[in-house]
């Protein structure tokens, strides 16, 4: 059985949606941030980087929101949440997964933890209206992307689109929030519908009113 360590919306989100839609048994094993638990020598033992997820697989420990979810999809190929090898989708798979992670969730962390990346506090709202018109921007390409799709790549749903349900999550203060924009809000509201983001939004306690 796979344990996930998570705390509610946070970057374990993703690989919790995975696990749900793969119907598998799974144990939740909250990490209180609170408290900062996840740098306890318990967790670091764990996750050397002491951040939150981490998945453990047959006493295998993985960490890395995007990691864990690409290891579950690869274990589990009949879900078809991954491309196979020589599907050419598999390409625009990793292509769209390191575009959410390394450029959308990247900007997203700076923009909501902006005290991280600067020694002088009068730099902060500079810092978060920068980031939030990059952010913008990049929905912006995401939404011309989504036109006429119902998944972001191929005809069935992958772990992208899981992946990028969670950064609109995040994202839904913004001024122009992803549920702002045409495609992608009709593209959200979809996946809203999904019995495995039901499921995780009500252990988690999110809400799912503004997608209806």
């Amino acid at each position: 059985m796979y344990q996930l360590y998570y705390y509610p919306l946070n970057a374990s989100i993703a690989p919790h949606f995975i696990l749900e839609e793969l119907k598998i048994d799974f144990t939740l094993i909250m990490v209180d941030r609170k408290s900062n638990a996840q740098k306890s020598a318990d967790y670091l033992a764990l996750n050397p980087a002491g951040r939150i997820p981490t998945l453990i697989d047959n006493g295998f420990a993985i960490f890395e929101s995007p990691a864990i979810c690409i290891h579950l999809a690869e274990v589990h190929p009949a879900s078809n949440l991954i491309p196979q090898i020589g599907d050419k989708n598999r390409a625009l798979f990793f292509q769209w997964m390191m575009y959410l992670t390394n450029t959308v969730q990247a900007a997203l962390m700076v923009y909501c933890y902006p005290q991280q990346h600067t020694t002088d506090v009068n730099t902060l709202e500079c810092i978060v209206a920068a980031q939030e018109s990059r952010i913008t921007d990049m929905f912006t390409l995401l939404d011309r992307e989504l036109k006429d799709k119902d998944f972001l790549i191929g005809q069935t749903i992958s772990v992208a689109d899981y992946f990028l349900f969670m950064l609109a999550v995040w994202a839904d203060e913004l001024k122009n929030p992803p549920l702002s924009f045409h495609h992608l809000s009709q593209y959200l509201r979809r996946l809203a519908q999904r019995d495995a983001v039901i499921k995780v939004c009500e252990k988690e306690n999110l809400s799912l009113a503004d997608y209806q």
